[in-house]
């Protein structure tokens, strides 16, 4: 990767935030860290879109990232979603993370608000100016409505601190053009669970990933097949897991794995509104897709 410096290959788990009686579950969430590492994983996201970062406050935002950074205590590497639509704001809360002694940031594009791809550089180079500690960037145009463009992560890839994005355009082919134009200057990973052998063969580095709450010794098993040249073991676990994959994302994430992790008694509490319980069709299927994997 050139002087850059990467933060992890293989699983990284977008971890959900347990919350009870409307308050953060700090007991449950440490069993849900013991968990993770206990099952192999390579790598914790905390605070993204699956913590349901968007309902968190400022203070409980900070108090993850530390309460987190602590418990897992350098055993495995941990990335803090420190992403907003407000540049001044993302700089505050990456300033944070880097205190707090995370490995890397997340950073999503600007939501609602959005920007143009002149914009998005901008923003995205006065975050990585402000820190010292590695930047992942995050395409998700579903949630955002925006999308990184090849050219422009060409741009971004000059940045010392910009080391990787986590792609979940589901766009292969801008995928494959942003390979072809920021080689290693940029790591890839798949932002997508349906796509981590996909993307792992254009010379993706990882996952992070949410299937990986429920098994994260198979979402690590997955890369882990794959960089030991064993493609086709890779590939069978990955397919193993497709049906689970669609119904963990039947309703918006993260309703259905939460729904998940209490139903095998991994318990993740409550949703934060305005997310609410899933329609009981869609919860069966979840519940069939389960039983069939044999985890409840």
């Amino acid at each position: 990767m050139g002087n850059k410096k990467r933060i992890f290959t293989g699983a990284g788990t977008a971890i959900i935030t347990p919350f009870i009686n409307g308050e953060i579950d700090y007991d449950n969430y440490y069993k849900l860290i013991e968990f993770q590492i206990k099952n192999n994983i390579d790598a914790i996201v905390v605070c993204g879109t699956t913590g349901e970062a968007s309902t968190l406050t400022d203070d409980e935002h900070k108090k993850m990232i530390d309460f987190t950074v602590e418990k897992v205590n350098g055993r495995v590497k941990v990335i803090a979603g420190a992403g907003s639509n407000d540049t001044a704001y993302a700089i505050e809360l990456s300033k944070h993370c880097e205190q707090s002694g995370v490995d890397g940031i997340l950073q999503v594009t600007p939501y609602y608000n959005r920007t143009s791809q002149k914009g998005l550089i901008r923003h995205f180079c006065d975050i990585a100016d402000s820190v010292n500690i590695p930047v992942i960037l995050y395409n998700v145009p579903v949630r955002t409505g925006m999308t990184i463009m090849p050219a422009t992560y060409k741009e971004l890839s000059k940045h010392e601190n910009i080391v990787a994005t986590k792609e979940a355009s589901g766009n292969m082919k801008t995928i494959i053009q942003t390979r072809q134009l920021c080689g290693d200057d940029l790591d890839i990973y798949s932002g997508n669970d349906e796509d981590i052998v996909p993307i792992l063969s254009i010379g993706g580095i990882g996952v992070i990933s949410v299937l990986s709450n429920l098994v994260p010794q198979d979402v690590h098993d997955i890369c882990e097949f794959y960089f030991n040249g064993k493609i086709k073991e890779s590939a069978d676990l990955h397919i193993k897991y497709i049906d689970l994959v669609d119904a963990l994302f039947i309703e918006n994430s993260p309703i259905p794995i939460k729904t998940a992790m209490n139903l095998m008694n991994l318990d993740s509490g409550e949703l934060r509104m305005p997310l609410v319980d899933m329609e009981e069709k869609n919860k069966n299927i979840l519940i069939e897709s389960l039983k069939r994997h044999g985890l409840i």
